[in-house]
């Protein structure tokens, strides 16, 4: 069993700190720069999909207006719609390619009304998602790429031809060329005649406009960008409104699931209490009994039933002790869920070798290090009872994703058999359950032969 440790209680938010300014201004500039190729091709091809944009769906709008009084106009209506939806879900697929964080879609069929002809073919008429997209592709779209395509080529254009300027300047012919600008520049601002050569003073403040303008262009095309950005989660966007309404949906699944997971919890426990610890405890009062009647007559024989109870005492102890850990073991609440997790992995019968980054004083939440626990002796269990694997690793780790959320990944990898599914009834579906149930997701990756990977990701709770 390893254990490798990278942070401490700043890996939980994932923030790395760095006490030079200039070494953050570095990497915030040099970050802008990397995106400029993606933020480019964007730009760049913003208006044409634009003018294309418009000339279709202008043409299948006013078509369609016009021919309406002869329902033909109806279905070219909807083809409008259709087309306009499109379009503008390419625009949400080209920001994504851009480097810009996703933007939820529209629920285009009502999630609670199944989707019938008639409904996906007159719903449009409905729903202002779609009247939003046509607006988007007919009219904001065109006007605002204009203005960035325009700015975009002008701006690239300066600073490539600043900065290539000696290179091809020398190839053109010059004549009896008297105006310079360089000249007229420095004799505006100093109030003055200059006397310098005007062709060496051009070429040097060609140089210098070439890299202003190269200098600010990272900054120029994420602005741009970002206002595409912003126009596009206004008018491409799903609503607020939406978004609580799957809010709403996604917390009725994950309770529901939370209970069915606590059910079959509690059924695996009194299953166990029944087989297990009360069979025993039953077992060793009919031993006390019997030794109880033989001790006058038989002192020997009386002892060695009680020596025998004495030993179901401490088998029934045991399983007792181990059907508790399931729950909360007091390892968990004294030192924390990595502690508690190795010494989980030292008592399994088949070597589990634990690596993480996370630094064993951090702690969670009382109710993530509880469930977090539970997955891993879940999958402990499991491990040891189904996967005749001879050796396993258990991966628990902080991830961030895209979008700002913190998820604890526990991942359970063996060489056994394979062949694990989620089956119901059995443990996986029920560890899935609970999973789901947190509002995690649990991944089960076990081909026949091995290897076996199994794990969940669960939501860390956002401080404060």
């Amino acid at each position: 069993m390893t254990h490798t440790t990278t942070g401490s209680s700043a890996t939980l938010n994932s923030v790395t700190t760095n006490d030079e300014p200039g070494a953050r201004a570095t990497r915030g500039y040099g970050a802008l720069w990397r995106g400029v190729p993606r933020e480019l091709g964007f730009l760049i091809l913003t208006m044409p999909i634009a003018i294309v944009g418009l000339s279709v769906i202008t043409s299948l709008f006013w078509t369609g207006v016009g021919t309406v009084v002869i329902y033909i106009g109806l279905f070219i209506l909807i083809g409008a719609f259709y087309t306009a939806r499109g379009f503008g879900t390419l625009e949400l697929v080209r920001l994504g390619w851009s480097g810009r964080a996703p933007i939820a879609r529209p629920r285009w069929v009502p999630a609670d009304k199944p989707a019938t002809f008639w409904r996906s073919a007159f719903g449009p008429f409905v729903n202002g998602h779609y009247w939003l997209y046509l607006l988007h592709t007919m009219i904001i779209n065109p006007v605002v790429s204009i203005i960035s395509w325009t700015v975009t080529v002008v701006w690239t254009s300066v600073a490539l031809g600043g900065l290539s300027d000696w290179i091809w300047q020398g190839f053109i012919p010059q004549g009896d060329r008297s105006f310079f600008v360089s000249n007229t520049v420095v004799d505006w601002f100093f109030r003055t005649d200059s006397s310098f050569d005007g062709r060496t003073g051009d070429a040097v403040l060609t140089l210098i406009v070439g890299v202003l303008f190269a200098a600010t262009l990272p900054f120029v095309t994420r602005g741009l960008t970002l206002m595409h950005d912003a126009i596009a989660r206004g008018t491409l966007g799903a609503w607020r409104s939406e978004a609580l309404q799957r809010e709403v949906a996604d917390l009725s699944a994950s309770r529901g699931a939370a209970v069915v997971a606590e059910d079959q919890a509690l059924r695996r426990l009194e299953r166990d209490l029944h087989d297990g610890p009360q069979q025993r405890l039953i077992r060793l009062q009919m031993d006390i009994a019997s030794a109880e009647r033989k001790l006058d007559t038989d002192p020997e024989g009386a002892r060695a039933i009680l020596a025998e109870a004495g030993e179901q005492a401490r088998d029934t102890l045991e399983e007792l002790r181990a059907l508790s850990r399931g729950f909360a073991p007091p390892i968990l609440q004294d030192r924390g869920l990595i502690v508690a997790v190795e010494s989980l992995a030292a008592r399994s019968p088949i070597p589990i070798q634990v690596e993480t980054a996370i630094a064993p004083g951090v702690r969670f939440s009382s109710e993530l290090e509880r469930s977090a626990y539970y997955v891993a002796a879940e999958l402990s269990a499991n491990l040891a009872k189904h996967s005749g694997a001879t050796a396993a690793r258990m991966f628990v780790e902080l991830r961030t994703d895209a979008s700002g959320v913190t998820w604890l990944d526990v991942w359970l990898t063996d060489n056994g058999r394979g062949g694990a599914t989620l089956v119901d009834g059995h443990g996986l579906r029920g560890l899935d359950e609970r999973v789901r149930g947190l509002r995690g997701t649990f991944t089960v990756d076990s081909p026949i032969g091995g290897p076996t990977r199994i794990g969940a990701r669960i939501p860390v709770p956002a401080e404060g």
